[in-house]
Protein backbone atom coordinates (compact mmCIF):
# COMPACT_ATOMS: atom_id res chain seq x y z
CA UNK A 1 0.00 0.00 0.00
CA UNK A 2 1.27 3.49 -0.85
CA UNK A 3 2.75 5.44 2.06
CA UNK A 4 0.27 8.32 1.75
CA UNK A 5 -2.60 5.84 1.95
CA UNK A 6 -1.09 4.27 5.08
CA UNK A 7 -0.71 7.73 6.60
CA UNK A 8 -4.27 8.89 5.98
CA UNK A 9 -5.82 5.57 6.98
CA UNK A 10 -3.85 5.34 10.23
CA UNK A 11 -5.71 5.68 13.53
CA UNK A 12 -5.21 8.69 15.78
CA UNK A 13 -3.01 6.67 18.11
CA UNK A 14 -0.91 5.44 15.18
CA UNK A 15 -0.48 9.00 13.89
CA UNK A 16 0.60 10.14 17.35
CA UNK A 17 3.22 7.40 17.53
CA UNK A 18 4.34 7.96 13.94
CA UNK A 19 4.32 4.29 12.93
CA UNK A 20 2.01 1.35 12.34
CA UNK A 21 2.39 -2.31 13.24
CA UNK A 22 2.08 -4.83 10.42
CA UNK A 23 2.31 -8.61 10.45
CA UNK A 24 6.08 -8.87 10.34
CA UNK A 25 7.29 -5.29 10.74
CA UNK A 26 6.76 -1.75 11.97
CA UNK A 27 6.43 0.95 9.30
CA UNK A 28 7.24 4.63 9.80
CA UNK A 29 4.28 6.72 8.63
CA UNK A 30 6.55 9.70 8.03
CA UNK A 31 9.03 8.18 5.58
CA UNK A 32 8.13 4.52 4.97
CA UNK A 33 11.12 3.03 6.79
CA UNK A 34 10.42 -0.57 7.84
CA UNK A 35 11.83 -2.36 10.89
CA UNK A 36 11.47 -6.12 10.85
CA UNK A 37 10.10 -7.89 13.90
CA UNK A 38 12.14 -10.58 15.59
CA UNK A 39 15.46 -8.82 15.05
CA UNK A 40 17.55 -7.11 17.72
CA UNK A 41 18.91 -3.74 16.55
CA UNK A 42 22.09 -2.11 17.87
CA UNK A 43 22.21 1.61 18.60
CA UNK A 44 24.87 3.46 20.60
CA UNK A 45 26.23 0.30 22.23
CA UNK A 46 22.80 -0.95 23.26
CA UNK A 47 20.36 -3.48 21.78
CA UNK A 48 16.70 -2.77 21.08
CA UNK A 49 13.69 -4.73 19.93
CA UNK A 50 12.00 -3.70 16.66
CA UNK A 51 9.33 -1.42 18.12
CA UNK A 52 11.75 0.46 20.38
CA UNK A 53 14.16 0.81 17.49
CA UNK A 54 11.37 2.28 15.33
CA UNK A 55 10.84 4.96 17.98
CA UNK A 56 14.57 5.66 17.89
CA UNK A 57 14.40 5.93 14.09
CA UNK A 58 11.62 8.50 14.30
CA UNK A 59 13.53 10.55 16.86
CA UNK A 60 16.77 10.48 14.85
CA UNK A 61 15.23 10.98 11.39
CA UNK A 62 12.28 13.27 12.14
CA UNK A 63 12.83 14.81 15.58
CA UNK A 64 9.32 14.43 16.96
CA UNK A 65 6.06 13.38 15.35
CA UNK A 66 4.61 16.70 16.52
CA UNK A 67 7.25 18.69 14.64
CA UNK A 68 6.62 16.66 11.50
CA UNK A 69 2.84 17.08 11.64
CA UNK A 70 2.89 20.77 12.47
CA UNK A 71 5.28 21.32 9.57
CA UNK A 72 2.89 19.84 7.00
CA UNK A 73 1.14 22.06 4.46
CA UNK A 74 -1.61 24.15 6.05
CA UNK A 75 -4.10 22.78 3.52
CA UNK A 76 -3.51 19.37 5.11
CA UNK A 77 -3.54 20.50 8.74
CA UNK A 78 -6.18 23.23 8.58
CA UNK A 79 -4.09 25.56 10.76
CA UNK A 80 -2.51 28.89 9.87
CA UNK A 81 1.18 29.75 10.11
CA UNK A 82 0.40 31.87 13.18
CA UNK A 83 -1.34 28.94 14.87
CA UNK A 84 1.63 26.73 14.00
CA UNK A 85 3.95 29.17 15.78
CA UNK A 86 1.72 29.11 18.85
CA UNK A 87 1.47 25.32 18.86
CA UNK A 88 5.25 24.93 18.61
CA UNK A 89 5.80 27.19 21.62
CA UNK A 90 3.05 25.50 23.64
CA UNK A 91 4.62 22.12 22.80
CA UNK A 92 7.95 23.41 24.10
CA UNK A 93 6.25 23.98 27.46
CA UNK A 94 6.37 27.77 27.40
CA UNK A 95 3.84 29.65 29.53
CA UNK A 96 1.58 32.43 28.26
CA UNK A 97 3.96 35.21 29.26
CA UNK A 98 6.91 33.52 27.52
CA UNK A 99 4.85 32.93 24.37
CA UNK A 100 3.63 36.53 24.33
CA UNK A 101 7.18 37.81 24.71
CA UNK A 102 8.61 35.57 21.99
CA UNK A 103 5.88 36.32 19.45
CA UNK A 104 5.58 39.98 20.51
CA UNK A 105 1.79 39.99 20.29
CA UNK A 106 -0.86 41.46 22.61
CA UNK A 107 -0.73 40.37 26.21
CA UNK A 108 -0.95 37.16 28.22
CA UNK A 109 -4.74 37.37 27.93
CA UNK A 110 -4.29 37.38 24.14
CA UNK A 111 -2.35 34.11 24.39
CA UNK A 112 -5.06 32.60 26.62
CA UNK A 113 -7.60 33.56 23.96
CA UNK A 114 -5.51 31.73 21.34
CA UNK A 115 -5.37 28.67 23.60
CA UNK A 116 -9.16 28.74 23.87
CA UNK A 117 -9.53 29.09 20.09
CA UNK A 118 -7.27 26.08 19.51
CA UNK A 119 -9.24 24.05 22.05
CA UNK A 120 -12.43 25.01 20.23
CA UNK A 121 -10.87 23.85 16.97
CA UNK A 122 -10.06 20.52 18.62
CA UNK A 123 -13.69 20.06 19.70
CA UNK A 124 -14.90 20.92 16.20
CA UNK A 125 -12.41 18.46 14.66
CA UNK A 126 -13.61 15.64 16.91
CA UNK A 127 -17.24 16.31 16.03
CA UNK A 128 -16.51 16.53 12.31
CA UNK A 129 -14.42 13.34 12.41
CA UNK A 130 -17.25 11.47 14.15
CA UNK A 131 -19.76 12.70 11.53
CA UNK A 132 -17.50 11.61 8.66
CA UNK A 133 -17.01 8.17 10.22
CA UNK A 134 -20.77 7.76 10.54
CA UNK A 135 -21.25 9.02 6.99
CA UNK A 136 -19.01 6.25 5.65
CA UNK A 137 -21.56 3.72 6.89
CA UNK A 138 -24.41 5.34 4.93
CA UNK A 139 -23.01 7.11 1.85
CA UNK A 140 -22.88 4.27 -0.65
CA UNK A 141 -22.42 6.69 -3.56
CA UNK A 142 -19.29 8.40 -2.23
CA UNK A 143 -16.49 8.13 -4.83
CA UNK A 144 -13.10 6.76 -3.81
CA UNK A 145 -10.72 9.73 -3.95
CA UNK A 146 -6.99 9.29 -4.21
CA UNK A 147 -5.12 10.27 -1.04
CA UNK A 148 -3.12 13.50 -1.09
CA UNK A 149 0.58 12.73 -0.70
CA UNK A 150 1.97 14.14 2.55
CA UNK A 151 4.64 16.21 0.86
CA UNK A 152 2.27 17.89 -1.60
CA UNK A 153 3.60 21.38 -2.29
CA UNK A 154 0.18 22.80 -3.21
CA UNK A 155 -3.13 21.27 -2.20
CA UNK A 156 -6.03 22.46 -4.34
CA UNK A 157 -8.70 21.23 -6.76
CA UNK A 158 -6.16 19.33 -8.84
CA UNK A 159 -6.26 16.66 -6.10
CA UNK A 160 -9.97 16.14 -6.63
CA UNK A 161 -9.30 12.87 -8.46
CA UNK A 162 -11.26 9.65 -8.07
CA UNK A 163 -9.78 6.22 -8.69
CA UNK A 164 -11.93 5.90 -11.81
CA UNK A 165 -10.62 9.22 -13.16
CA UNK A 166 -7.06 8.13 -12.46
CA UNK A 167 -7.52 4.92 -14.44
CA UNK A 168 -8.97 6.83 -17.41
CA UNK A 169 -6.15 9.38 -17.38
CA UNK A 170 -3.49 6.68 -17.23
CA UNK A 171 -5.10 4.80 -20.14
CA UNK A 172 -5.16 8.01 -22.18
CA UNK A 173 -1.53 9.00 -21.62
CA UNK A 174 -0.07 5.50 -21.27
CA UNK A 175 -1.86 3.59 -24.03
CA UNK A 176 0.88 0.95 -23.99
CA UNK A 177 1.01 0.63 -20.20
CA UNK A 178 2.62 2.70 -17.46
CA UNK A 179 6.06 1.20 -18.03
CA UNK A 180 6.05 2.57 -21.60
CA UNK A 181 6.77 6.19 -22.64
CA UNK A 182 4.09 8.86 -22.28
CA UNK A 183 2.01 9.56 -25.37
CA UNK A 184 2.38 13.26 -24.52
CA UNK A 185 2.68 15.37 -21.39
CA UNK A 186 -0.78 16.41 -20.11
CA UNK A 187 -1.81 20.05 -20.47
CA UNK A 188 -4.15 20.06 -17.45
CA UNK A 189 -3.06 20.15 -13.80
CA UNK A 190 -5.19 17.20 -12.66
CA UNK A 191 -3.91 15.02 -15.48
CA UNK A 192 -0.33 16.07 -14.74
CA UNK A 193 -0.76 15.12 -11.11
CA UNK A 194 -1.87 11.59 -12.02
CA UNK A 195 0.96 11.11 -14.52
CA UNK A 196 3.63 12.49 -12.18
CA UNK A 197 2.29 10.38 -9.34
CA UNK A 198 2.67 7.27 -11.49
CA UNK A 199 6.27 8.16 -12.40
CA UNK A 200 7.12 8.88 -8.75
CA UNK A 201 5.77 5.49 -7.70
CA UNK A 202 8.30 3.83 -9.99
CA UNK A 203 11.23 5.58 -8.31
CA UNK A 204 13.04 3.68 -5.55
CA UNK A 205 12.12 4.62 -1.99
CA UNK A 206 15.11 5.59 0.13
CA UNK A 207 17.47 5.75 -2.85
CA UNK A 208 19.63 8.81 -3.48
CA UNK A 209 19.71 9.55 -7.21
CA UNK A 210 22.51 11.48 -8.82
CA UNK A 211 21.29 13.98 -11.44
CA UNK A 212 22.52 11.85 -14.35
CA UNK A 213 20.97 8.69 -12.92
CA UNK A 214 17.62 10.40 -12.40
CA UNK A 215 17.72 11.89 -15.89
CA UNK A 216 18.37 8.47 -17.42
CA UNK A 217 15.44 7.02 -15.50
CA UNK A 218 13.06 9.81 -16.57
CA UNK A 219 14.08 9.58 -20.23
CA UNK A 220 12.22 6.30 -20.54
CA UNK A 221 8.96 8.11 -19.82
CA UNK A 222 9.36 11.33 -21.79
CA UNK A 223 11.99 12.96 -23.96
CA UNK A 224 11.86 16.25 -22.03
CA UNK A 225 13.15 14.67 -18.83
CA UNK A 226 14.23 18.04 -17.43
CA UNK A 227 10.62 19.21 -17.47
CA UNK A 228 9.44 16.00 -15.80
CA UNK A 229 12.12 16.38 -13.11
CA UNK A 230 11.09 19.98 -12.49
CA UNK A 231 7.41 19.07 -12.13
CA UNK A 232 8.19 16.15 -9.80
CA UNK A 233 9.91 18.64 -7.49
CA UNK A 234 7.21 21.28 -7.93
CA UNK A 235 4.44 18.84 -7.01
CA UNK A 236 6.35 17.58 -3.97
CA UNK A 237 7.02 14.04 -5.22
CA UNK A 238 10.79 14.52 -5.30
CA UNK A 239 13.19 16.66 -3.29
CA UNK A 240 16.82 17.50 -3.90
CA UNK A 241 19.92 19.02 -2.39
CA UNK A 242 20.35 22.77 -3.08
CA UNK A 243 23.22 22.09 -5.48
CA UNK A 244 21.19 19.49 -7.41
CA UNK A 245 23.73 16.74 -6.73
CA UNK A 246 21.21 14.31 -5.21
CA UNK A 247 17.50 13.65 -5.56
CA UNK A 248 15.14 11.40 -3.58
CA UNK A 249 11.48 10.38 -3.45
CA UNK A 250 9.38 12.15 -0.83
CA UNK A 251 6.08 10.32 -1.39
Amino acid sequence: MELSTLFWEASLEELKSGYIQENDSFTCLLCGEKVEKGIVYPFEDRLYDAERYMRIHIEMAHGTVFDYLVGMDKKLTGITDHQKSLLRLFYQGKNDKEVQKELEIGSTSTIRHHRFALKEKERQAKTFLAMMELLKEKDEYAPAFLPVHKTAAMVDDRYNVTQEEQENILKKYYPDGTSAPLLKFPPKEKQRLVVLREIAQQLKDGHLYGERELNEFLKQFYEDYVMIRRYLIEYGFVDRKPDGSQYWVTK
